[in-house]
């Protein structure tokens, strides 16, 4: 079987603005303190799923398996809302907080969705949420601009 060849990335952004980079590395490290591992790597899988940034849904699901978290709820995390009974109360409301502060469509994150998250986190768990979500988002960004390449990240050698 041939496979489409790879593309080459539009730039490699993190050599040309190294000191973005680092202060992206250290957003990231510092967002992802006091979260579950399975817990942040679900949310990352999913916001990088609906902003299709390929290297992200590779890394993350690989990080995914790393943690422990198991393929089926990885795959099935594409229609979560379809497939609850895999996923815990807690996840299901990181899940739709994930979804509502990627998305924006109504340019807010609705108080159900908000109030949901807020009743299964306390609140400084809570904004680290919110911030791993938000660094996840700016991660994508970089990836699908830059079109960087999926299917060589090895998780521990990041």
């Amino acid at each position: 079987m041939r496979y489409a060849p790879e593309h080459t990335p539009r730039l490699a952004w993190a050599e040309q603005a190294p000191e973005v980079f680092k202060a992206m590395v250290r957003l990231d490290a510092a967002a992802r303190k006091g979260l579950d591992p399975r817990l942040l790597e679900l949310v990352k899988v999913r916001a990088s799923q609906i902003n299709r940034c390929a290297l992200c849904v590779d890394m993350h699901s690989k990080d995914a398996l790393a943690a422990g978290e198991s393929v089926e709820r990885i795959v099935q995390l594409s229609a979560w809302e379809e497939s609850e009974h895999f996923y815990t109360e807690r996840e299901l409301a990181a899940l739709a907080l994930t979804e509502a502060v990627t998305v924006l469509t109504d340019g807010f994150v609705p108080d159900a969705v908000y109030e949901r998250a807020a009743a299964h986190f306390e609140e400084a768990e809570l904004a680290q949420l919110i911030a791993a979500i938000t660094v996840i988002n700016a991660w994508n960004r970089f990836g699908v601009t830059c079109r960087l390449v999926p299917g060589h990240y090895q998780p521990g050698h990041k």
